[in-house]
């Protein structure tokens, strides 16, 4: 009896065993699938480590049309960005229904690789009056950049602080944007330069391309973005210096260059806020072309470039 107990357990393990095996084989992941299923696994690990939250306090200036977006003065975000007045994307308009211009706010910023935006947004009970400023007047970007304009010949400073002029550059296409170093919301100024990097990568891969062409970072905080702050930014990217400068120079001089370029900005006890303007002017030294927007548009800078290298600007 215990013979034929033994081997009935023997028996049933036996079958047992083929029970757990076929169970192995419709469970299991093969190897191939398994490699996939760890895949994506770590790409979605690794696109929640790259998401980034900080909790901020600030004093909203302005809500944009449609409450999709804030500008708000904030205090300084520790490891991340300095006190200054920025916009901010909001992650749905009922978050700010309720908020005013003057209201001190606390919210939620949420920065991943390629976006931001706030939640969480709550009051503080406190508000604050705001100043009243007069916004330097926008200037048309139809009419062509005079040649002879006194800022042709001025010489601007680049990131190896040599003297660079806008008339140096006669006879090739220019593209250019202003920015500042300290700008780290990834749809703003990292954009912006993403759009010279990719544009530049672009024109350098394509078939019979011109070679008369220049890219122009032109900073809008001198004070803080000397030759070797524009330098170290300048590693951030694939940067050509062959066709790519970063510029500064006196305040005052910025300022009316980018005044002329259309754009505005507030600076405000050494807090910045400006919209964006990327140019295309060509050979001839004609404006070609004005960007008004951030976001992916390398693509247009890169076919505009073409365009306005074969054209004298007559």
């Amino acid at each position: 009896m215990r013979a034929c107990w033994s081997a009935g357990v023997l028996a049933r393990s036996n079958a047992a065993q083929k029970m757990i095996a076929q169970s192995e084989m419709v469970w299991l992941p093969r190897p191939g699938q398994l490699f996939i299923v760890l895949a994506v696994l770590c790409l979605v690990s690794c696109r929640q480590s790259e998401d980034r939250t900080f909790s901020v306090r600030g004093v909203v200036q302005e809500i944009k049309p449609g409450g999709q977006s804030a500008v708000i003065r904030h205090e300084t975000i520790p490891g991340y960005m300095e006190a200054m007045t920025m916009p901010f994307d909001v992650k749905t308009t009922n978050e700010i229904t309720n908020v005013r211009p003057g209201d001190e706010i606390e919210f939620r910023l949420v920065v991943t690789g390629d976006d931001s935006w706030i939640d969480r947004v709550k009051k503080t009970g406190r508000t604050v009056a705001l100043a009243v400023s007069n916004p330097a007047p926008v200037v048309t970007t139809n009419a062509s950049i005079a040649p002879r304009h006194p800022l042709m010949e001025y010489a601007f400073t680049n990131q190896i602080g040599q003297p660079v002029t806008l008339s140096s550059f006669r006879g090739q296409a220019l593209a250019i944007t202003f920015f500042f170093t300290r700008c780290p919301i990834p749809e703003y100024c990292p954009r912006l330069s993403k759009n010279f990097e990719e544009a530049c990568a672009e024109l350098k891969a394509m078939p019979n391309a011109p070679t008369n062409w220049h890219l122009l970072s032109v900073t809008i905080d001198p004070e803080f973005d000397t030759p070797a702050a524009l330098r170290l930014y300048a590693k951030r990217y694939d940067h050509d210096p062959k066709h790519w400068s970063f510029l500064t120079g006196p305040k005052d001089r910025i300022a009316e260059l980018a005044r002329e370029s259309g754009i505005t900005m507030q600076p405000d006890q050494g807090l910045l806020t400006h919209n964006f303007r990327t140019l295309i002017v060509d050979a001839g030294g004609k404006l070609q072309m004005s960007f008004p927007i951030s976001g992916d548009i390398s693509d247009g800078i890169a076919s505009e470039l073409v365009k306005a290298a074969k054209s004298g600007g007559d």
